[in-house]
């Protein structure tokens, strides 16, 4: 038997701000938030209607965990790009990543919190 697809997903309330999640079944999921009930998500209740407006599948549970958590770091702009389909979740995480060595290669303070005496 093979393992369900996972997929990350992001989900605009009423007043214009995007929740972002991960699931095997978005669209069970999504219905779970609407509902507003105890499996639905806490952020969400009350903050309806609800839109599901970004979905995609990813290789497994460990690189969805990873995208969410990068992608609720994000600024807004970047969330809506995914939504207006102007990137992909794979490529802003790339980049992102590469921008992250490059600003922590060299410099005089590798570990900060070491003492130097």
């Amino acid at each position: 038997m093979s393992a369900k697809p996972w997929f990350l997903y992001l989900v605009r309330c009423r007043n214009g701000t995007l929740y972002t999640g991960i699931s095997t079944d978005v669209q069970r999921r999504f219905e779970e938030h609407q509902q507003g009930g105890a499996k639905g998500a806490r952020y969400l209740r009350g903050k309806g209607p609800l839109t599901l407006v970004f979905q995609v599948q990813v290789k497994d549970r460990s690189e969805a965990s990873r995208f969410e958590v990068w992608l609720k770091k994000q600024p807004r702009k970047v969330k809506e790009a995914l939504v207006l389909n102007q990137s992909t979740i794979q490529s802003l995480f790339v980049d992102n990543e590469k921008n992250k060595i490059v600003h922590n290669k060299g410099g005089d303070n590798e570990n900060p919190k070491e003492k130097t005496t």
